[in-house]
């Protein structure tokens, strides 16, 4: 039997459900192998003894092919005809819906079409992404593979950078190595924020152009049979003035500092504390406005969270981005990610690019 069904199911029988509906594509992927599409394509739905996933006929075959723990229902374009007939088939009073990725528009048609077969929808939150959260060992065995690669594609681009090139042909510099050499496509756009720009956590690769004395933030990752990587690197080209020094000795020693000290057992607030507490304590505080860090896996950002609100527990097997940052506006800024693994006494860090910041031109 499909375990992450078995184990989605035990947690439905916790939550009092029948039975679930899930819509995303990732959380489909995780249970079924199916990939779906970027929109809703299809539709999966879930009690204890039945498993369907309704579709167009675009993916056919291919939900014959990957989804064998699943029965195909050949909806064509009607989305609201498999909750009858599954209705008349699982039996279900109440069914859980992800509400979180399910728009105002589906869900008022869903009501209706559930009252009329006659069970209810409840609103869910994360019932699939907190089994996600703790990956199997193939899973960060493909997670290594992207991380590997997104390794080599910065050593690849320190190698080949130069002073002149706009962030948009760095960016592509980096993406074209990615795709040559194993990728089968980029996690997300990538991001080389140079200058002024860097001081923007999630800048958009722009004509400006990288030159001497500035810092320039390099965000990039890449996906493999779609789990994906997360990583950041802050350079500069040429000499560094005292204040790049100072701001990236800071980001450098909070990151150590988190690494150090997170485990399992560890809540998500105090292991951003870890890492905040550094910078604050440099008077930075007020540039570090974002979270610590945030799993990876078959979604970039997934769980667990490292922030001033983040609850989550830690434990072995899950994977977290450690990515403390300092952003001055007008002059730029300072982000340093890993990504990392959770073990029972400490971290495995998977990130093994360079973090020596100057390369000499």
């Amino acid at each position: 039997m499909n375990k992450r069904l078995a184990d989605l199911r035990a947690k439905l029988s916790q939550e009092g459900l029948d039975g679930l509906i899930v819509t995303r594509p990732d959380n489909q992927l995780y249970l079924s192998g199916f990939p779906g599409g970027e929109y809703l394509d299809a539709t999966m739905l879930i009690s204890s003894d039945h498993a369907w996933i309704s579709t167009d006929s675009r993916y056919y075959e291919d939900v014959k092919q990957r989804a064998k723990d699943f029965q195909l229902f050949e909806a064509g374009y009607d989305r609201n005809k498999v909750l009858g007939e599954f209705a008349n088939t699982a039996k279900p009073k109440v069914m859980g819906v992800e509400a979180s990725h399910l728009t105002m528009n589906t869900w008022k048609d869903w009501s209706k079409a559930a009252r009329k077969a006659g069970f209810k929808l409840k609103p869910t939150d994360g019932l699939v992404e907190k089994l996600r959260m703790i990956k199997e060992p193939e899973e960060l065995t493909t997670i290594k593979r992207a991380v590997d690669l997104t390794d080599r594609a910065f050593g690849h681009f320190c190698a080949v950078v130069k002073p002149g090139i706009t962030e948009k042909e760095a960016s592509w510099i980096i993406e074209k190595y990615m795709r040559e050499t194993g990728a089968d496509q980029v996690a997300f756009k990538l991001i080389v924020a140079a200058g002024p720009n860097s001081a923007l956590p999630h800048a958009v690769p722009g004509d400006r152009k990288l030159v001497r004395g500035e810092p320039i933030v390099i965000d990039i990752g890449c996906q493999i049979d779609h789990y994906n990587s997360d990583m950041t690197r802050t350079i500069l080209l040429g000499q560094p003035d005292d204040q790049f020094k100072k701001v990236y000795d800071t980001v450098l020693k909070a990151q150590k500092a988190a690494e150090k000290k997170i485990k399992a057992g560890i809540k998500g607030k105090r292991a951003d504390s870890f890492a905040r507490s550094v910078i604050d304590k440099a008077g930075f505080g007020d540039q570090f406005g974002h979270g610590l860090g945030h799993g990876v896996g078959l979604a970039v950002h997934e769980g667990p969270r490292a922030s001033k609100l983040s609850k989550d527990v830690y434990q072995p097997g899950m994977t977290l981005t450690i990515e403390p940052g300092i952003y001055v506006a007008g002059w730029g800024g300072v982000r340093i990610e890993d990504l990392v693994v959770i073990r029972e006494n400490d971290v495995e860090i998977l990130t093994q690019a360079n973090k020596e910041p100057i390369i000499k031109i």
